[in-house]
């Protein structure tokens, strides 16, 4: 949470969609979001790194973001759209279900995480929870996402 308001009251959020459920990044880790592309596969990833994607001639590592948070694979679709951003000095592509809208959230429309969530991913990946026209969404801490040699093996693809 403080790292998105840090200095000041009001954030722009990325919200997209996973498991029907709605989540949300800082518009300023966000690079661009773009459509489905064909993914090269790399051997000896970790099980949610789908494979790189050539970016306008940068190479980009992708993950499966529902593989990463534990959750049930499904068929992508027209919708499937993946979202790159800055993770800690590394850009990732990170596939989502769908992504819905940016808006504003000020600071006193989010709520830290309660340590019993309720919800389908660790806790530990989770900023905070906004509450904004009455939908619930769930802030993720990108730095968290990925661990130390996780970021390693990213950033060396």
């Amino acid at each position: 949470m403080a790292e998105i308001f840090s200095n000041k009251t009001e954030a722009q959020i990325v919200i997209f969609t996973l498991n029907q459920q709605q989540y949300g990044v800082d518009i300023a880790k966000v690079f661009e979001i773009i459509r489905m592309t064909e993914i090269t596969k790399i051997p000896n990833t970790p099980y949610f790194v789908e494979g790189v994607i050539n970016l306008r001639g940068k190479i980009i590592p992708v993950i499966d973001l529902r593989k990463r948070l534990g959750m049930p694979e499904v068929e992508r679709d027209k919708a499937t759209r993946i979202i790159v951003v800055d993770v800690d000095g590394i850009t990732v592509g990170m596939i989502v279900d769908s992504v819905m809208e940016v808006f504003r959230l000020n600071d006193v429309e989010i709520e830290a995480a309660p340590s019993m969530i309720n919800s389908d991913i660790d806790s530990s990946f989770i900023q905070g929870i906004a509450i904004k026209d009455e939908r619930m969404i769930i802030l993720l801490d990108l730095n968290r996402v990925l661990k130390g040699e996780e970021k390693e093996v990213l950033a060396n693809l």
